[in-house]
Formats: C-alpha cells, structure tokens, sequence
C-alpha cells in the first residue's frame, strides 16, 4: 500500500529557500507586483539555480524508493506566488528532476497555516516574517541564509545537524544561562541531570528522521548492497556537566543520533569542516550567519533570545 501523507515525512518549502530568487525578488521589492508579474512570465523557461535548502531536499527525495509503498518521503512547495507566476518554479523542479507533486500558492499571504495541512515537520523559508509567524503558531519553521555552497552532486549521504537548546528543546536551560551565566547554568544542568526537557521545534523532525533511518536499515537487510544514507549530529555548545540531560532527553524520547558533539563553547565551524552537514538548525542568528559561510544554515526564531533581539 502507497504511504498516506499522515504516515510520512514531510516538508515544506518556499520557492525562496528550494532555488535562487534574488533578481526576482529585486524586481518585485524596487518595481513593484505587476513588473513582477511581467517579469516571471518573460523568464518562464529560465530554469531557476538551486537555493540553500536544494541539496537537503534533493538528497531527502532521493531516499524514496521505486515502489510507491516504499516512499516514506515527501516535500511540498508552499508559495506566496500564485499559480500563474509560480509555473517557473514548477519548470524548475521538473528540469532539476525533483520529485515535488503537491503545493499551494496563495497569493501574497503567508503560507505557513497550511503548514499542518500537509502534516509537515518542518516549513523552510526565505522570509524571516513568514518563519517568525509560524514559530509564533507553534509550527515548526526556519529561515534559511542564503549563501554559496559548492554541493558535490557524487556524495550520496544525507548529514543533517541540530543545535540543542531552542531547536530540539525548549530553551528552558537557555533562559539559566543567559539570566545568570555559565557557572549557575551548569549547576542547574548537573542537579537536573535526570530531569527530561520539554520538546523544541524540530523534536517531531528529529523522531522522524529515525523513522527513515530505521527503514534504511530495514533495506539493508533485504539487500546487503544498499548502503544506509542518512546520517545525523547534535552540535551543541554544551559540555560535561550539562551533556547529561541531553543523553537523559533523548533516551526518554527512545531517540539517538549518529554523532554528538559537545563543544563548550568551541567554534562550531570546525565540526562542520569535517561532518559537512547538508543542512543545520541553530537558534542563535549569528551562529547561523557564520555557518553559512560553509554551509546551508537554518535559523530557528524560537524562544526569549528571539523574541527579544537585543538581548
């Protein structure tokens, strides 16, 4: 039997975090809606370059299988286009060979209420507003920052990597540090070692990847030749004391992860040198604004840091 939409995993993206829309979007924000319009119909066949979310998504597809029982995956394009202007961002998903089927255009308004809908896990988007509503709704959403990034189309694996504190939990913990420093901070960690921590945004993501994780396994064991795809990392600031109740979270969630880096505060870009992640969830902008250098990064607007940005 085919995979329901509720029994999958899906995603939801934005026409601007799948492929490059900046001269698009420069017409539409210095010209105004109708150049825009004139604009997206003169340039119909110009095929659209990736964006920052295109090798997460292209490799998440790709771990679909042949049959339509075994398609675990699904990414649906959620667009403030309309359906007339939004036909190059079809074009483009046809010529890049991306197995996108469903999507909504609605016109100008934000299109994150549609969000559980299409039971997606996570909303990926190139305007902050529309993330920072979603998050707002309790929807699970980030920004992506656009930067260049040289995709190896001969590296089959897919490596995702999450921030802790704000991304896969609240930011409960985070709160402690930032009122009161890092010494209070890892007292109250080591006393609450046990202690298991409310889910964040991308906790539903992170379980469902595991969903995936397991059936890649499950493959592996029909055929000795397949080789599991999907790998992934917490990289968090985080260090002993305080690495326990990330191992005490996740155990009570029945959840791991392939690697786990604790870094108390070290760089995180050198981790990203080496895991190369093709995509990484970060609460704290500025986090992701360098990451981007190497990387495509995801701000994840959740919790006080955010609703305060001077702070």
């Amino acid at each position: 039997m085919p995979f329901a939409i509720e029994s999958k995993l899906v995603i939801a993206v934005a026409s601007s975090a799948l492929f490059d829309l900046a001269e698009a979007d420069r017409v539409f924000r210095t010209e105004g809606i109708d150049a825009y319009r004139r604009y997206q119909h003169e340039h119909e066949g110009d095929i659209l370059k990736p964006g920052c979310a295109f090798p997460f998504i292209r490799r998440l597809l790709s771990l679909n299988g042949e049959r339509e029982d075994d398609q675990p995956v699904e990414v649906v394009l959620l667009s403030r286009n309309d359906a007339d202007t939004g036909l190059r961002v079809f074009n483009s998903i046809e010529h890049h060979r991306l197995g996108i089927s469903r999507a909504a255009f609605t016109r100008g308004r934000s299109p994150h209420s549609y969000i559980g809908a299409f039971n997606a896990s996570l909303f990926l988007s190139g305007d902050p507003a529309d993330v920072a509503r979603a998050i707002a709704q309790g929807q699970p959403a980030g920004t992506v920052i656009h930067a260049p990034f040289l995709d190896d189309p001969d590296d089959r694996e897919l490596r995702i990597g999450f921030d802790f504190d704000g991304v896969l939990v609240d930011d409960e913990a985070q709160q402690v540090y930032d009122r009161e420093g890092i010494d209070r901070f890892l007292a109250s960690e080591d006393r609450q070692a046990a202690s298991v921590l409310n889910p964040g945004p991308l906790k539903r993501l992170l379980g469902e990847l595991a969903g995936i994780q397991r059936l890649e396994r499950h493959r592996k064991e029909q055929d000795p030749a397949y080789e599991p795809r999907l790998r992934t990392a917490i990289i968090t600031a985080r260090n002993a004391p305080s690495h326990k109740r990330v191992v005490t979270t996740l155990r009570s969630w029945g959840l791991n992860v392939d690697e786990a880096f604790f870094l108390g505060g070290m760089d995180k870009r050198r981790i990203f040198e080496v895991f190369r992640p093709h995509i990484f969830f970060d609460d704290t902008l500025r986090t992701v604004e360098n990451a981007a250098a190497q990387i495509p990064a995801v701000h994840i607007p959740f919790g006080l840091q955010n609703r305060h940005p001077g702070a």
